[in-house]
């Protein structure tokens, strides 16, 4: 059974070092066989250059294929994977493309497992352990009402003004500001064309409490059936969303500006520019520690008095194994990835596990990689 590791961007290298350095047979695939070197060259020579015919040739039954390519190439390296009898891996959100896979996946016996990483990826497994502890707990009954949240950001451990740094190109940043987003607020579905137009403060618990801006990111709906939500529940709010220093709107309310005006063809050109101008101004120096803030949260209400309340958080940052970012999501994929070669992940399209074991199995190498992870129980004591 080989390992086909497909991109060695920054994010990627921990948890592909970690799987060589475990000794798997293991294939790394990159665009750039230089760059591949210079990540992993003194643990592998197995290096090839990033080809699809060639990859497919490689790939046996039984193999795994980790994508840690651009979102496009996902969908055709699972189709690839399932033709071959081989397992696949991203961390990317579970696209309708990849969805579709399902049946083709379970015909063919291997699994096709998505958000794995930081965010979807431990955020998942955070919910999936506060469900089952509610659930489990005396506080679970009828009548209840919910809120949960679970936000997450990374920004620069040492704030500037910009409020923000960039790892990588901050395209991908800009045009996110451009993406609608659903989640429940007052029982009610709030739908907003920027983020900008939800944006809330939060406090999070950690052992000093700091306060964030944080607005809603993408469609939290769907999640609700994902994390267990009953749908008879009442729901007082569901968000899943991102998390940003304080200060953060105001130093980019001229970026919002320009934003609400751009369309079109000009309109992309202009976020290109902009993108290149933010990477040239605040990009990360080099050595410069990044830091990932996540809280995910459920508080159950009877009768308006909470009998459950608590938060799971984590506090990292770059030291000498690497950025936060690149720690958090990549490990995280050499855990999916751990985990079918131990057969624990079962056929069809998945994301991460809530399986009782693996949450617990998982959860203790991401402790290993945060400076801190706590659950936060508010009604103790």
């Amino acid at each position: 059974m080989t390992i086909h590791w497909c991109g060695t961007g920054l994010s990627a290298i921990p948890g592909l070092r970690r799987l060589i350095e475990a000794g798997h047979d293991l294939t790394v695939w990159n665009r750039s066989q230089d760059k591949a070197q210079a990540a992993v060259g003194d643990l592998t020579q197995n290096i090839q250059a990033f080809d699809l015919d060639a990859l497919a040739e490689a790939t046996q039954s039984g193999d795994i294929i980790v994508s840690m390519l651009p979102g496009d190439w996902h969908v055709p390296l699972a189709k690839l994977a399932v033709a071959k009898g081989a397992h696949f891996v991203s961390s990317s959100y579970i696209s309708p493309e990849m969805q579709a896979l399902d049946s083709a996946a379970r015909a063919a016996g291997v699994a096709l497992v998505n958000e794995v990483g930081l965010d979807p990826g431990i955020d998942h497994l955070m919910a999936h352990w506060l469900m089952a502890d509610y659930r489990a707990s005396d506080a679970f009954g009828p009548g209840n009402e919910y809120e949960f949240l679970s936000y997450c950001g990374g920004v620069p451990k040492h704030p500037n003004p910009f409020r923000y740094k960039f790892s990588w190109s901050p395209l991908g940043v800009l045009k996110a500001l451009r993406s609608p987003s659903t989640s429940i607020r007052d029982f009610t579905p709030l739908k907003v064309s920027r983020p900008w137009d939800a944006l809330t403060s939060y406090t999070a618990p950690l052992p000093q409490p700091e306060q964030f801006e944080v607005y809603p990111n993408r469609d939290s709906l769907p999640f609700m059936a994902e994390y267990g939500f009953d749908p008879d529940w009442r729901v007082r709010s569901f968000v899943r969303g991102t998390l940003r220093l304080n200060g953060w709107a105001d130093a980019w309310k001229d970026v919002f500006a320009e934003i609400e005006t751009l369309e079109g063809a000009d309109g992309e050109a202009r976020l290109k520019q902009m993108s290149d101008q933010f990477w040239a101004d605040n990009a990360y120096d080099e050595g410069e520690p990044d830091r990932v803030v996540l809280c995910v949260a459920l508080t159950v209400r009877r009768d308006g008095v909470a009998v459950y309340d608590k938060t799971y958080v984590l506090d990292a940052w770059g030291d000498a194994r690497g950025t936060a970012m690149a720690r958090l999501v990549s490990v995280t994929v050499a855990l999916a990835v751990e985990a079918l070669l131990t057969h624990d992940i079962a056929a069809g399209v998945h994301a991460a596990p809530r399986d009782p074991k693996l949450v617990t199995r998982w959860m203790a190498e991401v402790d290993r990689q945060a400076q801190h992870l706590q659950i936060v129980d508010r009604l103790a004591g």
